[in-house]
C-alpha cells in the first residue's frame, strides 16, 4: 500500500528520510475507497481491526469485512439523506461502530465531527450552532442519550439521530438494524475533491470556547509518517493506541497511518482505565506496538511488570503531553524498550518526533520531520539560536500552498485563522528550545512561560523536577505576579495518597529543596499549594488559566 503513495518506502538514516521522503497525492483522494477498499480488493482476509472490551468480548474484522460494513453503513446513511458536505457528529467511545461510520462518511463525502461522550447539553448545543450539524451517531448510553435529547430543541439544524444501542429512544434510528437492512451501496458520482472538508475537530482549548479545526480529504496521507515511521509499523504489526475516538489522537493512532501501513489496529473498549487491564491485553493478544500519553506510562511503571509476559511488545511511542525523563528511564529499566516521543497538534499531523534512526534523549520531542519546515522564532518572528526559547512555527511554502496534513482553517473564523497563519508562518503557540544536535525540547505554551527576575522559566521543566519527588502524583506550574521579581513560580500539587496527611510547611520545604537539587535553583516554586485535583478541560488538559485566576 505504501508504494501507492511513496516513491521510496525505506530509508537508511534520518538525513536520508529528510531528503527523500515524498508523498504523491492522488487527485480526489478518499481514504475509504483508496485505502480501505483497496486493501479489501488486494487482501480481503487481512486483519484490520481487533476489537475487545472490558466484558470479555472480542471481534477480529478483516479489511474485507470493514469494506462490507462501511458500505452497509454508507447505504444506511444515504437513505437518511446524509451526503456530501453534511456535518455528522460521532459520539461512539471506542465502539467498533466508529470505524464503520467514519469510513462510511468518507465514502459519502460528508464531514465527520468526532466528539467525546463527556459533552454536556450546553456543549452539544454550541457544536450544533457553530457547525450546523445535521446528524448525530451516538452510543445508546442513557446519560448520553439524555444529553442529546436535552440539547435537541435548541439545535434546529439537527435532523437525524442514530443510536448504536442499547437505548434507542423514540424518533431515533437503530444503527445496527439500519445497516443490517440497508440496500446495496451505490457510490455517489461525485464524492469529494481534495480540498473538501472531511474532518472537523472542536479543540478543547485551555481558554475560551473550542475552535473548529477543519482538515481536508488529503489529511490521512499526512499520517503515513505517523504510522510507518514513528510508530514503526508494518503489515504484521498489532498496534494499540490508548485513545477515545472523540479525540484527535484516535485518527492519529487507530486509523489512518496504521491502515495505510497495513497494521492490525487493536482496540480496547473500556469504561474505566485500569493499568493491569492494559498489561493483560498486551500479554494475552500479543500486541507489538503501543502508544499512550506519559500519564499512562506513569501508572504502568507502578505495577509489578514481572507478572506479565510482554515479550511481543517491540516498540513504544509517547505523545499528548511532554515526557518526564524519569518515566522514560524507569520504563526502559523495566522493559528494555525506549519510549519514542512525538509532537503535533489537532491542527497538524506529526511535526516533531524521535524517529527510528534517532537515539532518544529522555525529555526531548526529537527532531522535525520532512513534511513540515519547522523553526523556532522570537516575538518578532526572527529565528532564535540553539539554546534559546522560541515559538515552534511552520514555515509555509511560497504561493499559499499548505504542507500535507496542516489544517485548512478554523471554520467560519477567518480572523482566528489569520492570527495563526500569517506572514508565511503557522504559529503553534508552543515554545521549545533546540540543542546543538538539533533535538527540540518542549517548554510550554507561549502564554504559560514565566518571566521571573529576567529568567524565562518553562512550566514543563519545573513540573518534570517535581514529578521525581515521591509525594507528587500530578502538578501544574504557573506564574504569580510579584512586585520585585515580576513573577514567581507557583506549584499546584496533587499528592499521592500516602503523603496527604503530611501536607504541611515541612513538606513544602522538602519539595522546594528537592527541585533545587534536580534543576536550576532559580526555577524552584516559591509558592506551593496542595489540592485534591487540578482543573482540566474536557479533553484532560490542565487549565492553567483557571489556576492563575484563582484567588
Amino acid at each position: 500500500m505504501l508504494e501507492r503513495f511513496l516513491d521510496r518506502t525505506t530509508f537508511e538514516s534520518y538525513d536520508d528520510f529528510m531528503a527523500n521522503f515524498h508523498v504523491n497525492v492522488p487527485e480526489n483522494f478518499n481514504f475509504g475507497y483508496d485505502v480501505v477498499d483497496q486493501w479489501a480488493a488486494e487482501a480481503p482476509d487481512k486483519p484490520a481491526l481487533l476489537w475487545t472490551n472490558d466484558k470479555g468480548e472480542c471481534r477480529q474484522f478483516t479489511f474485507g469485512e470493514i469494506k462490507k460494513y462501511s458500505d452497509q453503513t454508507a447505504s444506511f446513511f444515504q437513505s437518511l439523506g446524509i451526503g456530501r458536505g453534511d456535518m455528522v457528529m460521532l459520539i461512539l467511545k471506542r465502539h467498533y461502530q466508529f470505524w464503520f461510520s467514519i469510513i462510511a462518511l468518507h465514502k459519502l463525502g460528508a464531514t465527520v465531527i468526532p466528539a467525546s461522550h463527556l459533552l454536556t447539553p450546553k456543549d452539544i448545543i454550541y457544536r450544533c450552532h457553530m457547525a450546523d450539524i445535521k446528524a448525530i451517531v451516538s452510543t445508546g448510553d442513557q446519560l448520553i442519550v439524555d444529553h442529546i435529547e436535552a440539547a435537541k430543541p435548541e439545535c434546529p439544524s439537527l435532523k437525524v439521530l442514530i443510536s448504536t444501542g442499547p437505548v434507542v429512544p423514540a424518533g431515533w434510528y437503530d444503527f445496527n438494524k439500519g445497516i443490517k437492512e440497508a440496500a446495496p451501496f451505490v457510490r455517489p458520482e461525485q464524492v469529494n475533491k481534495n480540498e473538501d472538508i472531511s474532518l472537523l475537530y472542536f479543540t478543547s482549548g485551555t481558554t475560551g470556547e473550542p475552535k473548529m479545526v477543519a482538515h481536508d480529504f488529503t489529511y490521512p496521507l499526512g499520517h503515513i509518517i505517523t504510522g510507518s515511521y514513528w510508530h514503526n509499523l508494518h503489515e504484521d504489526s498489532l498496534h494499540l493506541t490508548l485513545a477515545d475516538t472523540g479525540w484527535g489522537k484516535a485518527v492519529w493512532g487507530k486509523l489512518y497511518g496504521q491502515w495505510i501501513a497495513g497494521a492490525n489496529v487493536f482496540v480496547y473498549d473500556f469504561e474505566k482505565f485500569e493499568p493491569v487491564d492494559v498489561l493483560h491485553k498486551i500479554q494475552d493478544y500479543g500486541i507489538t506496538s503501543f502508544c499512550a500519553p506519559p500519564t499512562v506510562f506513569r501508572f504502568l511503571i507502578r505495577e509489578d511488570l514481572t507478572k506479565y509476559d510482554l515479550s511481543t511488545l517491540k516498540y513504544c511511542t509517547i505523545a499528548g503531553e511532554a515526557l518526564n525523563p524519569n518515566v522514560y528511564e524507569e520504563w526502559l529499566r523495566l522493559t528494555g524498550i525506549k519510549l519514542m516521543e512525538g509532537f503535533g497538534q489537532t491542527e497538524t499531523t506529526l511535526t516533531i518526533a524521535t524517529y527510528p534512526w534517532l537515539e532518544p534523549k529522555p525529555g526531548s520531542m526529537g527532531k522535525p520531520g520532512p513534511e513540515y519546515d519547522i523553526d523556532l522564532v522570537d516575538e518578532n518572528d526572527e529565528s532564535v539560536e540553539d539554546g534559546e526559547h522560541g515559538e515552534i512555527v511552520v514555515r509555509l511554502p511560497e504561493g499559499g500552498k499548505r504542507p500535507l496534513g496542516l489544517f485548512r482553517e478554523y471554520l467560519h473564523d477567518p480572523k482566528l485563522t489569520a492570527e495563526a497563519m500569517h506572514d508565511g508562518l503557522y504559529h503553534t503557540g508552543d515554545v521549545a528550545w533546540r540543542d546543538e544536535d538539533g533535538y527540540l525540547w518542549f517548554v510550554g505554551r507561549t502564554d504559560d512561560v514565566i518571566k521571573s527576575s529576567g529568567y524565562r522559566i518553562g512550566p514543563f521543566e519545573v513540573e518534570s523536577a517535581l514529578m521525581t519527588h515521591p509525594a507528587v502524583v500530578e502538578c501544574a506550574i504557573t506564574g504569580v505576579p510579584d512586585e520585585i521579581r515580576g513573577q514567581v513560580v507557583k506549584a499546584t500539587i496533587v499528592l499521592v495518597k500516602e503523603y496527604r496527611d503530611r501536607a504541611d510547611e515541612a513538606l513544602v520545604k522538602e519539595i522546594q529543596n528537592h527541585v533545587k537539587r534536580v534543576t536550576a535553583p532559580y526555577k524552584y516554586p516559591r509558592i506551593i499549594e496542595f489540592v485534591d485535583e487540578l482543573p482540566k478541560t474536557i479533553s484532560g488538559k490542565i487549565r492553567r488559566v483557571a489556576i492563575r485566576g484563582k484567588k
